[in-house]
């Protein structure tokens, strides 16, 4: 008898990858996205509990989006504003690939957060905006900002120190 993990595998991979293909407009990447969904699905150790699969694939499936793309809006980000820098001050292919990584470890560290959270971080960090720039910006109280960018920073402290979440 085969084990649930490699029978949701086997009965359902090739659909998530058709889904996720549908989304993405790209092979490769849904491909890449469709491996991730399983590994996620294989770490939440809930096989037994899985009643309907294809929605819970989806479910996940959904999430893995979501940080596919932001990650490339963030990548996105940074190349614009990277292409807007004179070319002796543009980062070496080396630099480039460090500060990829940086900004890879910074969304790992503020995945789970609420999304106006992050974005409040963001906006500050990387786009330099204050916090009442960015109250403004997202229609709420620079309190607010102010208390969401202390809770990205804590998020990032304790993935920082490996204290968990």
């Amino acid at each position: 008898m085969q084990d649930p993990f490699h029978l949701l595998y086997a009965e359902n991979h090739h659909w998530l990858q058709s889904w996720l293909r549908r989304r993405l407009d790209c092979q490769a990447d849904a491909a890449d996205l469709a491996h991730d969904t399983f590994l996620r699905t294989l770490k939440s150790n809930q096989l037994g509990q899985i009643n309907e699969p294809r929605a819970f694939l989806c479910l996940i499936a959904k999430r893995v989006l979501y940080t596919f793309w932001r990650r490339n809006e963030l990548e996105r980000s940074y190349l614009d504003a990277i292409a807007s820098l004179p070319g002796n001050v543009a980062p070496s292919e080396e630099e480039f690939a460090l500060l990829r990584e940086a900004l890879e470890a910074i969304d790992a560290m503020l995945d789970g957060l609420p999304i106006r959270v992050r974005h409040a971080f963001l906006l500050n960090r990387l786009e330099g905006l204050t916090h009442q720039q960015i109250a403004a910006q997202l229609n709420t109280s620079a309190a607010s900002v102010e208390r969401w960018i202390k809770r990205a920073l804590t998020q990032c402290y304790i993935v920082q120190m490996g204290l968990g979440r």
